[in-house]
C-alpha cells in the first residue's frame, strides 16, 4: 500500500508548475540514470527550442526534495539567453518544471539569494540591521517607466517606511530600443565608484534631465553635472573610458538574464518580481503585507524560541 502511495506522489510531481513545500517527503533515490541527450530532445520540445538555439544542461545534483534531483538549463541564441531550472527523477522519466518553496522560509528567499547586492548602489537601513524590506531594481536610464518608479520610490519610501528598508539599484540598459542607456550605466558605475551619495545624485539628475539627453550629447552633459556636483572629474572620464564599469554593466546584464528578467523595471520585494511601474498604493499595499509577514515571523521567533528564517546561499 505505501509503495503504490509512493509511486502516485511520484507521477504527481511530473505535473507542470507544481508547488511543493518542503513537508514532501520521497524516497531517497539512487543516482540519476538518466541521457542528458534523451533529456535536452525533451526539453527543446517543452519549449520550442529549435536547431538555431544552444542549449546546455548542467550535471544533476541532488535538490532539497530527497528524490528528485536539479538540472539547469542554459539557453543561447545570438545575444540573448535564459536560463531555466528542472527536477527530475532518478531514472530521467518525470521533470517537474516550476517552483520550489520551503515553508519554514519567506516563499521568495531562495530568489532574493540569488540576487547579487554587495558592492552595489543603495540607500536606506544599513544592510547589516537586516531590514524588513529588502527591495532590487533593475532599471534603465533611458526608460519612461523606470524614471516615474524611481521617483515615486526615492520620495515614498523614506516617509512610509523609515529604518526599515533597503533599496538597491541594479543595471540592466535595453540597447536595441534605448541608444544611450548603456553608456548612462556605466556612468552610474563610475559615479559609484567615488562614493554611494554621488550615485544616488546622479540617479536623480539622470531621470530628472532624460527627456533632454540625446546620444551625442550625453557624455558632455554628464560631465557638466560632475563638475556642479563636485565630483573628481579626472577620475570620472578615466573610469568612463576604461572596461571595467562597462564589465560591471554587463555583469548585471547577464544576471538579468539568468533571472528571466523580460522587461523594466522589474523590482524585487524579498525576493518577489514585480514588474513594470506600480502604482504607489498599490506597491505600499504590498509592502505593507510584506512588514506584516515580517513581524509575525519575528513574534513566532520571540515567542517560541525560534530562529528567524536565513536566505539560502548557493
Amino acid at each position: 500500500m505505501r509503495k503504490a502511495q509512493g509511486r502516485r506522489l511520484i507521477q504527481l510531481l511530473a505535473l507542470p508548475g507544481l508547488l511543493l513545500s518542503a513537508g514532501v517527503l520521497l524516497a531517497q533515490a539512487p543516482a540519476p540514470a538518466f541521457e542528458k541527450a534523451r533529456i535536452e530532445n525533451f526539453l527543446r520540445h517543452l519549449m520550442l527550442w529549435g536547431p538555431q538555439i544552444q542549449v546546455t544542461l548542467s550535471d544533476p545534483r541532488p535538490s532539497s526534495l530527497p528524490g528528485l534531483y536539479e538540472l539547469r538549463v542554459a539557453a543561447r541564441y545570438q545575444q540573448a539567453s535564459v536560463e531555466e531550472r528542472f527536477l527530475v527523477s532518478a531514472d530521467g522519466k518525470h521533470i517537474v518544471r516550476g517552483s520550489l518553496f520551503r515553508t519554514d522560509q519567506p516563499p521568495y528567499a531562495a530568489d532574493a539569494a540569488r540576487i547579487r547586492i554587495e558592492g552595489q548602489p543603495a540607500f536606506g537601513a544599513d544592510q547589516a540591521g537586516k531590514p524588513r524590506l529588502q527591495l532590487v531594481v533593475f532599471s534603465d536610464f533611458q526608460c519612461n517607466y523606470c524614471r516615474e518608479e524611481a521617483r515615486s520610490l526615492r520620495e515614498n519610501l523614506p516617509k512610509a517606511y523609515p529604518g526599515q528598508f533597503r533599496l538597491v539599484f541594479r543595471d540592466l540598459p535595453l540597447d536595441q530600443i534605448h541608444p544611450w542607456a548603456r553608456p548612462a550605466a556605466i556612468a552610474g558605475r563610475c559615479a559609484l565608484r567615488q562614493s554611494n551619495d554621488l550615485f544616488w545624485k546622479y540617479h536623480d539628475w539622470i531621470f530628472d534631465k532624460q527627456s533632454e539627453i540625446k546620444p551625442d550629447t550625453f557624455r558632455a552633459r554628464a560631465l557638466e553635472w560632475l563638475k556642479s556636483a563636485g565630483g573628481d572629474e579626472k577620475s570620472f572620464t578615466a573610469c568612463l573610458d576604461s572596461s571595467e564599469a562597462a564589465s560591471e554593466v554587463a555583469a548585471s546584464v547577464a544576471e538579468a538574464r539568468r533571472l528571466r528578467i523580460q522587461s523594466t523595471p522589474t523590482l524585487y520585494v524579498n525576493g518577489r518580481a514585480l514588474t513594470g511601474n506600480i502604482p504607489w498604493p498599490q506597491l505600499k499595499a504590498i509592502l505593507d503585507l510584506e512588514l506584516e509577514f515580517a513581524k509575525k515571523a519575528e513574534s513566532a521567533s520571540e515567542c517560541c524560541g525560534m530562529t528567524p528564517p536565513v536566505l539560502p546561499k548557493e
